[in-house]
């Protein structure tokens, strides 16, 4: 086995590149940031600048070497920014990477989708693979969307690869350099006070990166049965929790840090959501909230896990406690809490 690893850079990425060292399995890493890069390098691993939106098919044809499987982490998952960047980066990148691949006789394509393809502004408590939006809420769920079906027909076209498509939802863990340093700037700025619709009381499923990397791990080996169209997964960590509970763990119980939510009423921070966007368009900066993340801390989000469990075999490594409890040491290793 050896594995060729796009999306290195991030967060679920360096998870993987850890998990795979440690089992001494021989991996190409490709990824945008030359600084992260250059870390990596230094690990030992074989890494290889490399913006898959902007490669062309020689330049992908260089990471092949020797590759038998691929585990594409590489997206652009950002809630906010220009059609066309998501679709060349989450559609054209995918399917070109994907296509090679396949004509250099790997044998497993591992494709890292998202459950925001579920996204709708409803409650939703038991999402199957099957289940979609019909219309999804913003253009990275849209072009997620679009890059599994290129998935599927590249399927048909070349059978001798496996293509496995993995739906993790709200991954977190070491590494994370957005979503909780996120979360501890607005503490630090409202002075420990976090404005939350319905008083936190969202419920969620979220995944620690390890078990991803786990599950990743075994798509790569499970033999399935022949099926139509690509196996598809769920994936979480199976314990659904309340956010304010998620952040009572985290920042009071294993950081030391004192908050309180202040409850706000959705229809309140929804229509802020869509002022903000609306002048994003001529400021074309990033809006601090967006009508999708405002949405995600509203509406429930649970998904359903029984495919995962007895056709990929997966169940969680680390228990949400235990994940909980390494992310905050992580943080206080890095100085970030």
């Amino acid at each position: 086995m050896k594995i060729l690893l796009t999306g290195a850079t991030s967060g679920l990425g360096r998870n993987a590149v850890d998990f795979l060292q440690n089992r001494n399995i021989p991996l190409i890493a490709t990824g945008r940031n030359r600084t992260v890069g250059q870390q990596l390098m230094q690990q030992g691993v074989d890494f290889r600048t490399c913006d898959l939106a902007q490669a062309d098919e020689s330049a992908l044809t260089a990471l092949f070497d020797g590759v038998t499987a691929v585990w594409h982490c590489a997206a652009l998952s950002s809630p906010w920014g220009d059609y066309a960047d998501f679709y060349q980066a989450n559609v054209v990148a995918t399917e070109q990477l994907a296509r090679v691949a396949a004509e250099h006789g790997v044998s497993r394509f591992i494709h890292i989708s998202t459950p925001s393809i579920y996204f709708d502004f409803q409650h939703h408590h038991h999402l199957c693979e099957t289940d979609c939006a019909a219309k999804r809420a913003n253009h990275y769920a849209e072009t997620k969307w679009i890059a599994e079906q290129k998935i599927q027909q590249l399927a048909k076209k070349y059978p001798q690869t496996q293509f496995v498509i993995l739906r993790p939802r709200a991954i977190f863990g070491a590494y994370d350099k957005v979503l909780l340093p996120r979360l501890l700037d607005l503490l630090t700025e409202r002075h420990g006070v976090l404005p939350l619709p319905n008083d936190g009381k969202v419920k969620m499923d979220v995944t620690y990166a390890l078990n991803v990397v786990h599950a990743m791990f075994l798509a790569t080996e499970q033999t399935f049965s022949s099926q139509d169209g690509v196996p598809t997964f769920n994936i979480t960590n199976q314990e659904p929790i309340e956010l304010r509970t998620l952040l009572d763990k985290l920042f009071r119980q294993q950081l030391g840090l004192s908050f309180r939510i202040k409850s706000v009423p959705y229809p309140l921070i929804a229509t802020l959501a869509k002022t903000l966007e609306y002048f994003a368009k001529f400021t074309k900066k990033e809006p601090k909230l967006t009508a999708y993340s405002a949405g995600t801390l509203y509406f429930d989000m649970i998904l359903n896990n029984d495919k995962a469990i007895t056709e990929l075999g997966y169940r969680p490594l680390y228990s949400l406690e235990d994940a909980i409890a390494q992310t905050a040491q992580w943080l206080k290793n890095e100085g970030i809490a």
